[in-house]
């Protein structure tokens, strides 16, 4: 069991540093004369996979696994080590077979996902991408620092490697989410899990806190809100009436990570992750057409759909964001103040102030608490939980309200909030009854782990796999050498 545990955690460390960056650095491996494939590009697909196809024609300067489609390079897993440490993840103790590991199981369920004709939209990808791109600037504070920590020569690169590294992320959890759905847990299992592990070994079920929030952000005027609707208008009527470019245009003057590829969002269909009012105004338009100004909770924006194929669209956009004074972000502080001083006189709960004045709506009817997006719980684990959020509470007592904290959203605009904890709950050692639902989850796990394992025997045992004679004694986990 304790082994078991260990590499589960070690699996979800890699697997969380390799999320959290989504880099991949793209490098050319030489074949003959026929064949030439990126570290991150696919060569032509194949219906079957066996060790007798081409796959074979592979020299290996460089590699250090083929994996059906793609390779694995000797500088993904120093890269590897690099993106840990990035993380603050301290790779002592983790070896390059394990690295190496990791990295081919990533590669066998992209494979094995195109295989299955499993396809994740470039919308997708691309938003994504920006996500990314909001928060490393969030941290980094500008393009240049953020181009020159992943040693690119440009915004565009770290975008193309970007979209590389997001699309065989996307396609692996979408594989290994197909392999797992279908497995289920019953009480009698969850028992028998719980009651097989000797009490000693029982796990400790951390520190959760429940957690609540107040958000206000500045003000952003009519005036303001007009000024970025009129330049949008502009730029609109210099691409209709004269001809300008739509992607030019958005490569000088969009506001998000887009304008690097003159605005392009890829393909975008009805379900994809888009605000609706976007997917409302992009699905009314036809090929060819310039929407007018709308709004979304990110900016305002114009949108150009290039194709229109069947349910997707191929789609740019220009996105614009009001400015806001520093005489409104002033405001909005001096508000949160002075709510704050009303909890701590305890002159309003911090329940209803957050009801009366949040300004964040996902919370606010429900008195500003946070509900937890992977356990939909109100819980939170704090060593789970997001680092900027988990070092705001860490130190709160229940009750307390903490000082004002200053933070941005994706559009890069500058809010307020505080910040108290509703109840916190210590670690302790795992009982059945009380913590059944933690126990339930951890026996799916285990479930899903033998179910992945089974499957990832399979997969290697059909897929081409070519494991440099460097790495040929590495003890993996899996049965890549095909002994």
């Amino acid at each position: 069991m304790q082994l078991k545990m260990m590499s589960l955690k070690f699996i979800n460390k890699v697997l969380l540093a390799f999320l959290l960056t989504g880099i991949a650095y793209a490098q050319d491996v030489q074949t003959d004369s026929s064949l030439v494939v990126s570290g991150v590009n696919e060569v032509a697909m194949v219906q079957k996979d066996t060790v007798k196809q081409p796959f074979k024609r592979f020299k290996t300067e460089g590699v250090s696994a083929v994996v059906g489609e793609f390779v694995v390079l000797n500088s993904d897993i120093d890269k590897g080590y690099v993106e840990l440490k990035q993380q603050g993840i301290s790779t002592e103790g983790i070896t390059r077979c394990q690295l190496l590991g990791k990295l081919m199981e990533d590669k066998l369920y992209a494979h094995q996902a195109k295989v299955d004709s499993i396809l994740v939209p470039d919308a997708e990808i691309n938003q994504n991408i920006d996500q990314q791109l909001d928060y490393m600037l969030s941290q980094l504070g500008s393009e240049d620092k953020l181009v020159a920590f992943y040693r690119k020569d440009n915004m565009a690169d770290l975008r193309k490697d970007l979209f590389e590294a997001n699309k065989i992320n996307i396609l692996g959890r979408r594989m290994q989410t197909k392999v797992t759905e279908a497995v289920e847990i019953t009480p009698e299992e969850t028992r028998q899990f719980f009651y097989d592990i000797s009490e000693e070994d029982r796990p400790i079920i951390g520190t959760e806190v429940e957690v609540s929030q107040i958000v206000i952000k500045p003000e952003i005027t009519e005036a303001a809100k007009q000024d970025v609707i009129d330049k949008l208008n502009t730029m609109r009527a210099d691409i209709i009436d004269n001809g300008a470019s739509f992607s030019t245009k958005a490569v000088l003057y969009s506001k998000d990570g887009s304008a690097a590829n003159g605005g392009i969002l890829g393909s975008i269909r009805r379900d994809s992750p888009f605000a609706k009012e976007f997917k409302d105004v992009a699905f009314t338009l036809l090929e060819g057409e310039i929407s007018e100004p709308f709004e979304t909770e990110f900016g305002f924006h114009i949108l150009y759909v290039e194709k229109i194929r069947g349910q997707e669209l191929d789609v740019r956009h220009i996105i614009l964001i009001p400015e806001v004074s520093q005489d409104q972000i002033d405001a909005a502080k001096t508000k949160l103040d002075s709510i704050r001083t009303q909890i701590v006189e305890d002159k309003i709960k911090f329940a209803e102030a957050a009801q009366q004045f949040s300004d964040e709506k996902e919370t606010k009817n429900n008195g500003g608490t946070l509900r937890n997006p992977i356990t939909n719980s109100t819980r939170f684990d704090l060593s789970k939980m997001e680092p900027t959020l988990a070092a705001q509470v860490y130190n709160l007592e229940e009750g307390e309200v903490s000082k004002i904290f200053s933070e941005r959203d994706r559009s890069g605009r500058s809010f307020f909030k505080i910040i108290t904890v509703n109840k916190k709950f210590p670690d302790h050692k795992a009982d059945y009854k009380k913590d059944y639902e933690k126990i339930k989850d951890l026996a799916l796990q285990e479930k899903q782990i033998k179910a992945v394992e089974k499957w990832q025997e399979e997969k290697i045992a059909e897929t081409y796999v070519h494991v440099n004679d460097d790495y040929k004694e590495c003890e993996f986990s899996s049965n890549w050498i095909k002994k």
